[in-house]
């Protein structure tokens, strides 16, 4: 089934000079085309890939637009090739091509939309993965899950993904960032499609490669992001293209949990800073609001977590 559809790979370029010889010669052959986009880095592509690979297809930007612009430019070729399947693999040699048949059959056996890599669920690659990198990935995908709708998947700043292109069609590439927060804005994106996201458990590759972005300065680039990605999923989702019982939860559930807390925090104020006990009806009612706002809020997620898009 794999050799009667058109399946292409999609590899941003940005200096991997010394890797990217060894990603194509590891690629599976059920690979019809392969796109690499040069995103104007410091080392130039080795002329033998153009020369070792006919199947390459080298595309060059002007100016460098980041790993999402340059796999937004593989995915347009891909489109515009009617390309049925694309996997983006980086350039640098830390996946496992050995697993693009694992992230592709769920695309076409139709029990997912997408299909992505999960480090997460095999214990020794866990183990295996810096302390530092396991801890940002933990607290980042449950940030993640939340911002994005997507309960059900993990590790979704994995880049190492299968897509079908009719999903692609669908997509306002407008609204999918060029940069770190790519892979997480194309997941957000799916969510108002309801795409279908698999995972696929595999291990991490850690190379002498170094991210040009440290871990610390990741929650001060991605918390801005995901707070923007999660509000503006809540609005559209639950008061633009539909109104449910969820959005009687917020609606009703927000102001009542921010009035008690508020005013709590204010009368907890005003009578400490008189050194006199509150009243007991003014107690009462910011113990009620709380209590009342958080159980609609806790309602709102749990509805929220079983509308996620499942795959099969």
């Amino acid at each position: 089934m794999l050799n009667q559809n058109k399946i292409a790979v999609v590899i941003p370029y940005y200096n991997a000079s010394q890797h990217i010889v060894s990603v194509l010669v590891k690629l599976p052959k059920i690979i019809d085309v392969i796109y690499i986009i040069d995103d104007c880095g410091n080392e130039a592509l080795p002329k033998e890939v153009l020369a070792r690979f006919q199947n390459a297809v080298y595309l060059k930007h002007d100016k460098n637009l980041g790993v999402g612009g340059a796999t937004k430019t593989g995915f347009k070729a891909a489109i515009a090739d009617k390309i049925e399947f694309v996997i983006k693999v980086d350039a640098d040699d830390q996946m496992d091509t050995s697993y693009i048949e694992d992230l592709i059959k769920p695309l076409i056996n139709n029990q997912a939309d997408y299909s992505k890599g999960n480090r997460f669920r095999d214990f020794k690659a866990l183990k295996a993965m810096p302390i530092t990198r396991k801890i940002g990935n933990l607290g980042l995908s449950f940030l993640t899950k939340a911002a994005t709708g997507y309960w059900n998947n993990f590790d979704p700043t994995n880049g190492f993904f299968a897509v079908k292109t009719e999903t692609l069609e669908k997509l306002d590439f407008d609204n999918i960032a060029n940069r770190y927060y790519f892979e997480t804005s194309l997941i957000a994106e799916l969510y108002f499609q309801e795409s279908r996201i698999k995972d696929v458990s595999m291990p991490a590759i850690y190379g002498d490669e170094k991210s040009s972005m440290s871990v610390w300065k990741m929650p001060f680039v991605f918390l801005p992001k995901l707070f923007k990605t999660f509000i503006k999923r809540i609005v559209k989702s639950y008061f633009i293209y539909d109104f449910n019982m969820s959005s009687i939860y917020i609606l009703f559930g927000l102001p009542l949990f921010l009035f008690g807390l508020i005013y709590g925090l204010y009368t907890w104020w005003f009578y400490s800073s008189q050194s006199i006990f509150a009243p007991t009806g003014t107690i009462m009612l910011v113990t009620l609001t709380i209590i009342i706002g958080f159980q609609l809020l806790l309602q709102a997620v749990h509805y929220d977590i079983t509308k996620a898009p499942k795959s099969k």
